[in-house]
């Protein structure tokens, strides 16, 4: 009788590796492409973004996109309230995946 396994990999067919990471690539994974198609959808129909396009295109990490977040805010500087809906996408798409980076002191504005 083969010995049983109380492991992680207990129940799992003979062959079949698991990985317990992959949940957690693969939530950062979505979080990245949630993010992508934010600034692909901020840069849809403006002007003259087609290099900064194909520069959010090619982002492979979040960090490419983080670095990217001031030419595709200053690209959508105008005054039109598309471009303002926009900008404020965009922020919500960069709260969501990088957590704020104030420091907590315990006070609150007024």
């Amino acid at each position: 009788m083969p010995p049983r396994q109380f492991g992680p990999a207990a129940g799992v067919p003979t062959g079949i590796v698991r990985h317990p990471q992959i949940g957690t690539h693969g939530a950062a994974r979505r979080s990245f492409m949630a993010l992508k198609l934010t600034f692909l959808a901020a840069l849809e129909d403006e002007p003259g973004v087609d290099w900064l396009r194909l520069q959010v295109l090619g982002a492979e990490e979040l960090g490419d996109l983080w670095l990217l977040r001031g030419p595709v805010l200053d690209a959508l500087t105008g005054c039109l309230e598309t471009q303002r809906a926009r900008r404020q996408m965009l922020r919500r798409g960069l709260d969501s995946v990088f957590p704020d980076l104030d420091l907590a002191s315990g006070l609150m504005p007024l």
